[in-house]
């Protein structure tokens, strides 16, 4: 298959996307936080450890990685930064507005966002959690042949993802992506790793929330990792989603006796 093939030249050279890096446009540069607003940490959105740690986070001209356990903030944060570039709360591109719930926090008011004088000529804020209303709206709207000529509620839930990376996403924009695996099997997480990789070349640049050890192991990538203590970049290879990953493969059989014994 084609994104089998990609795949494979993606991994044939672990500098690629270093070597290609000035194919990709700096449209978003920094994200910062403007903590002389902020009245009170202690009160949400500003109490989450992503937020209350934030001063500038300067994201990578390609692809930049958010991860950390779950409350750490990701999503609030992905979705405050989405609403400030001008996308609608609930995904989609800056052409949907709608709002099925209106339920995001103000954060956005507080982040200024420090852009290029490059502009994209794409953009799509992708949430898992609400992509059902999204393509909702894509009926409502009539504009189903941009996102392969085939309802997204007519295909299966992974389905539907790859069809909006694979024809939705046309290159010299700006994608924010909220756990795209969440639809995806391994292999078209895969896939989902070529498709990027093929945007990135046609001037992209991805920032990405992501708990899957395949989709954040693009090559180059900046990893910022989220914790109660703070905001720090990682190395793929120290991340708790990678470790933990290949131990379990290692030593599945010790693994699961570990995990299920219990005491007398």
């Amino acid at each position: 298959m084609l994104f089998q093939r990609q795949a494979a030249d993606l991994g044939s050279d672990p500098n690629l996307a270093g070597k290609r890096a000035f194919e990709a446009e700096h449209y978003l540069l920094e994200v910062r936080l403007q903590r002389e607003r902020v009245e009170s940490f202690e009160a949400f959105p500003f109490s989450l450890p992503a937020v209350r740690h934030l001063e500038t986070l300067e994201l990578h001209p390609a692809v930049t990685f958010l991860i950390g356990e779950n409350g750490t903030g990701k999503s609030t944060l992905m979705e405050a930064i989405a609403v400030a570039w001008g996308f609608n709360p609930e995904g989609g591109s800056k052409n949907f507005n709608f709002a099925t719930r209106a339920s995001h926090s103000p954060l956005h008011d507080y982040l200024r966002l420090v852009r290029s004088p490059k502009r994209p000529k794409d953009g799509f804020f992708l949430r898992a959690e609400s992509f059902y209303n999204v393509a909702s709206e894509i009926e409502r709207l009539g504009v189903v042949r941009s996102y392969g000529g085939k309802s997204l509620h007519a295909q299966s839930h992974g389905e539907s993802f790859l069809a909006l990376f694979m024809n939705r996403f046309g290159g010299e924009g700006l994608y924010l992506l909220d756990e795209p695996e969440a639809a995806l099997s391994p292999t078209r997480q895969m896939a989902l790793l070529a498709r990027l990789h093929d945007l990135v070349r046609d001037r992209s640049q991805f920032l990405i929330a992501t708990h899957s050890p395949i989709v954040m192991a693009y090559p180059n990538a900046r990893i910022f990792l989220l914790t109660d203590d703070g905001i720090d970049e990682i190395a793929y290879e120290d991340t708790e989603h990678y470790r933990v990953t290949r131990d379990f493969l290692a030593r599945r059989e010790q693994m699961l006796k570990i995990l299920m014994e219990t005491e007398d």
